[in-house]
C-alpha cells in the first residue's frame, strides 16, 4: 500500500466515522462509464437508498458536516440563537443534497441550518460558506469583504486555497478529497482539529503544516 493510498483510506475511514447519523456506511461507487469514482456516504433517508451510485455533491455536502464539526470558533460558546449556519454563496450545486442529509442534525449543540445566498455581505453571520462556481469572476471581492470575519470558506474552485479560501475540494484517484489554506482560517481565528487536516490532501501556508503530514 502506498501512502498516497493509505491516505485516501484514512479520508474515507474519518468520512465514515464522522458522517452525520444518516449516513449508514462509506463506500467508492462507479458514476457511470468513464465518470469519477466517488468515495461517498449511502444514505437511510428513502430518497437516496434507493441510489446505487451517490453523486459526487453528496459526498461534499457530507464533508461540509464534517469540516463543522472539526472547527473551532473564536466565539464557540455564542452560536447564533442556537443554530449552525451552512452556507451557499451563489448558483446552488447541492440541489436537495444538503437539506435531505443535514436537516435535524446538529454541530456543537447547534441545530444546522442551511441558507442560499447572493450577495457576500449575508455570509458574515455563516459559519461555514460553500462559494460556488457562479462567483469566479467575483472570487477575490468576496473574500476582501469576509475579510477576517470567522467564517470558514469552501470551494471547488481552481485554486481557491492560492487565492486566501480556507477549504478546496479536489478530485484524486476519482475520489473527492480537499487541501487546507491554514494561514488562511489561522487568520481568522479558525483553528482546525489534527484530525481533520491528517486526511487532508495537501496543508498550505502554516509553518505548522508539516506537523500533519
Amino acid at each position: 500500500m502506498t501512502p498516497h493510498t493509505a491516505k485516501n483510506q484514512a479520508s474515507e475511514s474519518w468520512m465514515a466515522r464522522r458522517g452525520p447519523r444518516r449516513f449508514l456506511r462509506l463506500r467508492t461507487s462507479l458514476c457511470g462509464a468513464g465518470m469519477v469514482a466517488l468515495a461517498c456516504c449511502v444514505l437511510a433517508n428513502p430518497l437516496f437508498a434507493k441510489k446505487s451510485r451517490p453523486g459526487e455533491y453528496d459526498v461534499k455536502a457530507a464533508y461540509l458536516f464534517n469540516f463543522g464539526r472539526f472547527v473551532s470558533w473564536p466565539d464557540q460558546g455564542s452560536v447564533n440563537n442556537g443554530v449552525f449556519p451552512i452556507c451557499v454563496l451563489g448558483q446552488d450545486p447541492f440541489g436537495r443534497a444538503l437539506d435531505n442529509m443535514l436537516t435535524g442534525e446538529k454541530i456543537n449543540g447547534a441545530e444546522v441550518t442551511i441558507r442560499r445566498l447572493q450577495r457576500p455581505e449575508e455570509a458574515l453571520n455563516c459559519r461555514l460558506l460553500f462559494i460556488s462556481a457562479s462567483e469566479d469572476s467575483r472570487l477575490q471581492a468576496i473574500l476582501q469583504v469576509l475579510g477576517k470575519s470567522p467564517v470558514l470558506t469552501v470551494s471547488d474552485l481552481p485554486n481557491f486555497t492560492r487565492h486566501g479560501g480556507m477549504i478546496q475540494f479536489v478530485l484524486e484517484d476519482e475520489r473527492v478529497r480537499f487541501s487546507v489554506n491554514l494561514a488562511a482560517a489561522e487568520n481568522s481565528g479558525l483553528v482546525l482539529s489534527s484530525q481533520l487536516l491528517k486526511v487532508a490532501s495537501s496543508i498550505q501556508g502554516s509553518t505548522r503544516a508539516g506537523d500533519f503530514k
